[in-house]
């Protein structure tokens, strides 16, 4: 099957369109785009994928194209397929926002704020649009209570004096409009001060009820300013909860992106630079890379909502088909929208808010244990393992020189360390330092334990990770097949700042984790602790041979050891010294004791000097 498809598709021409791959049942699973349909095309048909898009191509039974005039006209023609068969394979976000707006019509005796779903052009004003509806209603009641205005279901000036006024007038919260001496014209200039709010235009208000306060204290009517002054001091506070919710006046939209547990897509307008609204979409992890996911989130976001659009979206990724996308949008708000993708200063802090947000959201969203079921469910399918993950044991050598080379085995289970499951071995029989050979007898001692039946090495694990390329994990392999066991097994390739970029087979094959920031996190951690354990092991063995090595003369114990290491540095330097120099540190018999140690009569080697296995070690 997928030779006859590779072959149709190099038959393809090497021009912009639309790709529509389909099910056995004719059914659309996945529509995208491409600069030259023949490369993108047969791409899918050969070769290895990554997880999710070998699963799609596996069900693919034919594909069309359409060929378009410019890649711009692709782009636009993408988006209608998938918004018309909303492909399983896509990046789909849920139902189009209907963001609100509020409707005021001034033509009318007694105007009222009501919500609309979307601007109409029938002579009212319109504001907006609003992250939501109960978020509209909130502002609508925020500014009738500030001016005093009506929020009942009353219609005027059908129901003015027909019924006594409810409880938001004996409250304080309203003028009691429905009352049958209520003057039309306040109602009405405090409707035209409900629209400066909805305008942006508070501070233009504020000073106009300020003045008018001024003026009613400089002729004695006290009662007359406190109510402008309580009046004043409402709309300020109307002004500052319309900026955190309304997202009409954004001028920079700021786009964040994870892949974790789950994949987070998020949108933080900023209006001045201060947050003035957030949007959040969780869902599966995409098919595409980073920069195509991220490109199709934000043409579907922009086009599905109506009005609100930014003047700058700033991206987390350069994408491939910036320009034709800003326009695609320009278009669509009726004024330039630029895509930007900022790389230092304040706009990249920006992103890094937006980036946060989408991490925490994730977090909120899963359990620890969801978290890691996911991540390692991630790791399995980009491996090809045939079991879960469950336990993951990860081996790295250390060594000074040619000697005191160890090996330090740590275990994960469930993406968590058991501590009381690491192992330590001090590799012996070597001459010169191997780096191989030492990986290998690590491996090989403790699958020979395994093998033997000590239950401190059983089970196996499901995946053995060591740290380097494809010849140390080769060297581990080695070790299984001499043994005739077989554990899936990887090396961790560092970049430059020594941590773990990627994973590789011992053929060389690499598999890329910097996509999946959880993943990148948990290998990351398994090779910082394994590296630390390798480490710690090597530097207790150096402390245990200068112990024992000391401790074995009469008359050193802790005290005289800790003062001749500190006078000398070393227990080479206190082998040298002459019994005149020891006498400067410790008394004159011992300093004999320590001298006659390391410089016996029949001038053999002092069997002191071979350190003994300290306690921990693994056989």
């Amino acid at each position: 099957m997928l030779d006859t498809l590779l072959d149709k598709a190099n038959r393809l021409p090497l021009l912009p369109g639309v790709y529509i791959m389909l099910d056995e049942h004719g059914e659309v699973i996945y529509v995208g785009k491409a600069k030259k349909l023949k490369n993108r095309v047969s791409s899918y048909f050969h070769g290895e994928h990554l997880p999710k898009v070998a699963a799609m191509v596996e069900k693919v039974a034919d594909f069309n194209v359409i060929v378009a005039a410019s890649e711009f006209e692709a782009l636009v023609l993408e988006n209608s397929l998938i918004k018309r068969h909303k492909p399983h394979y896509n990046i789909l976000l849920k139902d189009d926002k209907g963001y609100p707006f509020i409707r005021v019509d001034m033509r009318e005796e007694y105007p009222a704020m009501t919500i609309a779903s979307r601007a109409a052009k029938d002579g009212a004003r319109y504001f907006g649009p609003f992250g939501g509806r109960s978020q509209t209603r909130e502002i609508i009641n925020t500014i009738c209570k500030a001016l005093l205005l009506p929020d009942c279901s009353r219609k005027f000036p059908r129901d003015i004096g027909k019924e006594r006024p409810c409880l938001n007038y004996h409250m304080g919260s309203c003028a009691g409009w429905c009352l049958q001496d209520a003057s039309a014209e306040d109602y009405r200039q405090r409707m035209t001060q409900a629209v400066l709010i909805l305008d942006g235009r508070s501070a233009e208000l504020v000073d106009q009820i300020r003045e008018s306060m001024e003026q009613a204290a400089g002729e004695l009517r006290f009662e007359k300013a406190a109510d402008l002054r309580d009046r004043m001091r409402a709309i300020e506070s109307v002004a500052n909860k319309q900026r955190v919710i309304a997202t009409t006046f954004a001028d920079t939209d700021a786009v964040g992106f994870v892949r974790g547990a789950k994949t987070c897509f998020v949108v933080i307008h900023f209006l001045n630079g201060d947050l003035a609204g957030k949007d959040v979409e969780m869902m599966d992890e995409p098919l595409e890379e980073d920069p195509e996911a991220i490109a199709g989130l934000v043409q579907q976001y922009y086009t599905q909502r109506r009005g609100g659009y930014p003047r700058s979206i700033l991206l987390p990724c350069e994408l491939e088909d910036r320009e034709d996308l800003e326009e695609l949008l320009s278009q669509t708000a009726g004024h330039k929208v630029y895509l930007e993708t900022p790389r230092r200063g304040e706009r990249m802090r920006l992103i890094e808010s937006a980036r946060l947000n989408a991490r925490e959201e994730i977090l909120r969203r899963t359990t620890g244990e969801q978290r890691r079921s996911k991540t390692l469910e991630w790791l399995q399918k980009a491996l090809e393992l045939e079991e879960f993950p469950r336990r993951i044991e990860a081996f790295d050598i250390s060594n000074l020189g040619d000697t005191g080379i160890v090996a330090g085995m740590t275990v994960h289970v469930d993406g968590k360390p058991r501590r009381g499951e690491y192992k330590k071995f001090r590799i012996r029989d070597l001459e010169g330092q191997d780096d191989y050979a030492s990986m290998y007898q690590a491996v090989y001692r403790r699958l020979k334990r395994y093998q033997d039946g000590d239950e401190h090495f059983s089970p196996l694990p499901d995946l053995l990770l060591i740290d380097g390329g494809e010849v140390h994990a080769a060297t581990a392999v080695k070790a299984q097949e001499d043994l005739g066991i077989f554990v899936p097994t990887f090396g961790m390739v560092k970049d430059d700042r020594h941590r773990t970029r990627a994973l590789i087979t011992p053929q060389g094959r690499e598999i890329g984790i910097q996509t999946n920031q959880a993943v990148f996190a948990l290998i990351g951690n398994i090779q910082e602790e394994t590296h630390n354990t390798a480490i710690e092991y090597q530097r207790s063995l150096r402390k245990e041979g200068l112990r024992s090595t000391l401790d074995k003369i009469e008359g050193v114990g802790p005290k005289r050891r800790a003062d001749l290491l500190k006078a000398f540095g070393s227990v080479k330097a206190i082998r040298e010294a002459q019994p005149e120099q020891l006498r400067l540190v410790v008394p004159k018999n011992t300093a004999q004791a320590v001298y006659d140690y390391f410089h016996p009569q029949n001038k053999e080697e002092s069997p002191c000097e071979s350190s003994p296995v300290p306690p921990g070690e693994e056989n």
